[in-house]
């Protein structure tokens, strides 16, 4: 199930919730009951094993594609 952030107005808590996507946009309460919260844009986290060695190979990036630019 998604987790979700919210800020609360009221306190300036912030908090997560496990809710179904089609509850995405549903009101949420703060855990101090202030209902005048609003639904944060979180950032997701994408990322291998830790420790383990990087891709090796083409990919490159810059406005080329990888391609030498001048």
């Amino acid at each position: 199930m998604p987790r979700y952030e919210y800020r609360c107005r009221s306190c300036g808590d912030t908090f997560e919730l496990n809710r179904p996507m089609a509850q995405s946009a549903d009101p949420a309460s703060c855990p101090a009951g202030h209902d005048d919260t609003v639904k944060l844009l979180s950032t997701v986290a994408v990322g291998g094993v830790a420790g383990a060695p990087a891709p090796r190979g083409g990919g490159g990036g810059g406005c080329c594609g990888g391609g030498c630019c001048g």
